[in-house]
């Protein structure tokens, strides 16, 4: 399993889902992406649009040796699961979107605002000084609107931190975000029904800005989707319901697995459905 976030948050998203994968024997990883939370800064002349950005990810399944990966994202982590689907699928074994960016929605409103201005790494650092104060940060000017359930604050101190203190983070963030321009992700969109692996996509019927629209519209691309919708979850829906996202991800493999039996053992005989 291989977990990719969004913009300024980074792999602890999904820490709690991860946790719960592990009690099932599943072993994760959840690498920091260069979108604002992360630590080490990439090289200057680094190229990070998010095509690029999704090549990052694909290199990093190809040095671990890692095949029929089960591939989630969440929010811009979900965009760049469809670049990478779009660029390279072979190490890819199934598709898992939560809430995410989709079509021409990259990022949805109120979002786009965020991007424009955090393209600049003067304006990002104003940002990130706005929402320094916990109680800004959990509120609708910060992360607030995006959990159905109080936010953990050291967490999202951890978010924060590398855009307000690291130019260099502040240089990556603000390059990533010049580069978006959502007729990429649209033109992405015209050549999902290539990826004919399973798609699950567990979806949090409260979010305000990725609706459960954006499932149903991408469910109706790809040749092999399925939609769960998550009563009362919003964006953040890995830290909402994290149990609840392990066991659909387990419930599917199960059943694709049991099918796959199916197939391969062909309709019972005469003798398997007599009684002794």
């Amino acid at each position: 399993m291989v977990f990719l976030h969004g913009i300024l948050v980074n792999g602890e998203l999904w820490t709690a889902v991860a946790d719960a994968l592990a009690r099932a024997g599943v072993r994760s990883y959840a690498p920091d992406l260069p979108l604002g939370a992360h630590q080490v800064p990439l090289h200057p002349d680094a190229d990070l649009h998010p095509r690029s950005v999704a090549q990052l990810v694909i290199d990093f399944l190809q040095a671990l040796d890692l095949r029929e990966v089960i591939l989630v994202g969440n929010d811009t982590g979900g965009a760049l699961c469809q670049f990478l689907i779009d660029l390279d699928d072979d190490r890819i074994g199934r598709l898992v979107l939560t809430n995410c960016d989709a079509f021409d929605q990259f990022p949805p409103a109120p979002f786009g605002l965020l991007v424009k201005a955090g393209r600049r790494p003067g304006r990002l650092k104003f940002l990130m000084t706005t929402v320094r104060p916990t109680w800004v940060r959990h509120s609708a000017l910060g992360f607030g609107p995006l959990t159905a359930k109080p936010l953990d604050a050291d967490l999202t101190r951890r978010w924060i931190t590398p855009a307000l203190t690291d130019g260099q983070i502040r240089r990556d963030t603000a390059r990533f975000m010049r580069a978006i321009d959502p007729s990429d992700l649209l033109e992405v969109s015209t050549r999902l029904h290539r990826f004919t692996k399973p798609v699950l996509m567990v979806w949090g019927a409260a979010d305000r800005y990725f609706k459960p629209a954006f499932a149903h519209r991408l469910a109706d691309i790809f040749p092999n989707a399925r939609i769960v919708e998550v009563e009362g979850g919003r964006t953040f829906l890995p830290l909402d319901e994290p149990d609840r996202v392990a066991h659909e991800i387990l419930a599917a493999m199960t059943g694709d697995a049991e099918r796959d039996r199916a197939v391969l053992q062909g309709p019972p005989t005469d003798s398997e459905t007599s009684p002794a």
